[in-house]
């Protein structure tokens, strides 16, 4: 039987606003509001699908070679002992060798209560090696997430509280 772990929520507009600017500098208030609109949440395409489609909230064109930093307006919510693990779309790393700049995207389930409220964010580079220019169409999934359960060890005694994004987690 399939367990029923998680939600998808949209951040909030300040949030979103906060991560798009820093992604694409100031920008209309307006234009942003109607981007954050239109945010859809991840979903499965088919009852078999493991993975759930995260879609891009603009149209993208990556040249080869370039990266962009998307801030998907999205946050999840989920048990303890599990982890989002995120991925390129099968297809877009196959055809243009789509690259997550950190090869997989960790989410843990504490992210959900961070300051940014969770916002996940996804940084990506066209690695192509054939000069292929990738376009992404507003509303097309671009990244996939998959839930997946883990473990600890017997003498784990990790009781540190996180406050942030990437790399947020490690000792200083």
């Amino acid at each position: 039987m399939i367990k029923r772990i998680a939600k998808f929520h949209k951040v909030s507009l300040e949030q979103f606003t906060e991560g798009w600017k820093d992604t694409f500098g100031e920008t209309d208030k307006e234009k942003i509001r109607e981007i954050y609109e239109e945010i859809k949440l991840p979903k499965r395409a088919t009852s078999g699908s493991a993975g759930y489609d995260f879609f891009a909230p603009v149209s993208l064109t990556i040249a080869p070679g370039e990266t962009v930093k998307i801030p998907t307006g999205i946050r999840v919510e989920m048990e303890e002992n599990w982890v989002l693990k995120c991925y390129p779309r099968s297809g877009l790393g196959f055809k243009y060798r789509l690259q997550l700049n950190n090869t997989v995207g960790i989410i843990d389930s504490d992210y959900f209560y961070s300051d940014n409220e969770g916002h996940i964010f996804s940084k990506i580079t066209n690695d192509t090696n054939e000069g292929k220019t990738i376009e992404i169409a507003a509303g097309t999934g671009f990244m996939q997430g998959i839930f997946v359960e883990y473990g600890i060890t017997v003498d784990d005694d990790a009781d540190a509280v996180r406050n942030g994004g990437f790399g947020s987690t490690t000792g200083k």
